[in-house]
């Protein structure tokens, strides 16, 4: 018979591992803005420097087929925030109207995200976690649409769409694009912005670290303005013009990334994190000079290159390092994903559009996450059943492609399948008629540069 006294220590040790084992995770969400679907290592660049995400690769799993709600920054972030397609609550059409923006509805700070609807923060908040936003919110200016008052804890960023890496010599003429440190305390950053929000990042790790947190550290790089550091840009001499600034810009994401990444180690968290990175949109490559090889299109287009983007995923102990899943996600699917792993019941989430993606990831759920999946703008509307992608547009008939087979979209299959495609133009049909009217709409003519654009990169 084991002695009590042998036994008990032995006994703690258990409850104690169990305990431990049972630990919330902690979820850090690195995501940039507007850059390229080819400008990482990790995906074939041998352009831009990487090294911190490519060593995040070779941790997680990365999916191959992974995709934004919105091929422009504000809609596809408030459909990430909800875990709703942002059509359903009339938050199509682009992004929240900045000052003076040339929109058919109020200008200025009265519109953003609606106030009815919960975001990711909210539903972690029910769950025990406490929450932080850096860097790009782009959903309000207004104070009712401060991040603070939509579930999150902490705050450092702006309210807008983009602003200046370094600090204004005076206030900008948008005044969304104020750096704030928690509610409308304005001060402009010190050194050079992704840096800053790193170390705003790393601080609220440290601060948190005894209780399960959720960083959303939503970089405003790679997005214009083209600005970079004079040492970041004397890393690629070969490089020119605006491509050369966006090598710069992505180092420093990069840099950043990896300065969060050490902080976990450095604080023992490494083990229970989730860590993903993804991408807002596809590349605006007239804007920021980026590459979305080997598929067409660019941002604010609905071909593959405006609408997938590369992700990767990394938890210890609960997904395969080093592999790929390559069936369609989305990051609909962020809000009820993070919910399930945070103890939350995925049976009060009635009303999403996303789906808890964890048991797919991991192998244990073989079917596809989604068989539909839709993206709107205005006249335009996508489609995409199983590998079968239908597209509608405003000023020419219906494209079909087969994307396993093409996913750079250069064989038009509509003329050989004039069943499918009626069909399919009945499921955007049946689909659009259960959304919202939008709450703001561009100016007409924006549509029609988005057409022309993707014209012009219609080939990868």
């Amino acid at each position: 018979m084991i002695k009590m006294k042998k036994f008990l220590p032995l006994l703690l040790s258990i409850v104690c591992l169990s305990a431990a084992g049972q630990k919330k995770p902690n979820i850090v969400l690195l995501f940039a803005d507007d850059a390229g679907y080819a400008d990482f290592g990790f995906h074939g660049s041998t352009e831009m420097k990487t090294p911190n995400l490519d060593r995040l690769a070779k941790q997680s799993v990365r999916a191959t087929q992974a995709y934004v709600s919105d091929p422009t920054c504000g809609p596809s972030r408030a459909g990430l925030l909800t875990g709703k397609y942002q059509q359903r609550f009339g938050y199509e059409e682009n992004n929240v109207p900045g000052f003076m923006s040339p929109v058919s509805a109020a200008d200025g700070l009265e519109m953003g995200l609606p106030l009815e609807e919960k975001t990711i923060a909210d539903y972690l908040k029910k769950v025990g976690y406490t929450s932080a936003i850096f860097g790009k919110w782009h959903q309000g200016g207004a104070d009712r649409f401060h991040p603070l008052k939509r579930g999150f804890d902490t705050f450092a960023g702006f309210r807008g769409g983009a602003r200046s890496f370094f600090a204004y010599p005076k206030p900008p003429a948008d005044p969304q694009n104020k750096f704030e440190y928690g509610f409308n305390n304005f001060q402009e950053p010190q050194k050079y912005l992704t840096d800053l929000l790193a170390d705003e990042a790393v601080k609220f790790i440290s601060e948190n670290k005894e209780k399960p947190f959720f960083a959303y550290v939503a970089f405003n790089a790679v997005h214009t303005p083209m600005e970079a550091t004079e040492e970041d840009l004397a890393q690629f001499p070969n490089l020119k013009g605006d491509r050369k600034v966006a090598a710069a810009m992505m180092l420093a994401m990069d840099r950043a990334c990896g300065k969060i990444l050490d902080h976990l180690d450095k604080e023992g968290l490494t083990e229970n994190t989730i860590v993903i990175f993804t991408n807002d949109n596809g590349g605006p490559i007239e804007h920021n000079a980026s590459i979305n090889a080997p598929l067409a299109g660019a941002k604010a287009s609905h071909l593959e290159g405006g609408i997938r983007v590369p992700f990767l995923i990394k938890w210890p102990g609960h997904l395969t390092a080093n592999t790929t899943y390559d069936l369609p996600i989305s990051t609909l699917d962020f809000l009820p994903t993070f919910y399930a792993v945070g103890g939350g019941n995925s049976k009060e989430l009635t009303d999403l559009d996303g789906v808890d993606i964890m048991p797919f990831l991991s192998g244990k759920e073989e079917a596809r996450p989604h068989e539909i999946m839709y993206w709107k703008k205005d006249a335009r509307c996508v489609v995409r059943e199983g590998d079968w992608k239908f597209i509608r547009y405003p000023d020419r008939p219906a494209e079909l492609f087969r994307i396993d087979k093409d996913r750079s979209e250069q064989v038009n299959l509509a003329t050989q399948y004039p069943d499918r495609i009626k069909e399919m133009y009945k499921m955007a049909f049946d689909w659009e008629v259960t959304l919202e009217r939008p709450r703001w709409m561009l100016q007409k003519k924006y549509e029609q540069l988005d057409i022309e654009l993707m014209d012009r990169y219609r080939h990868p």
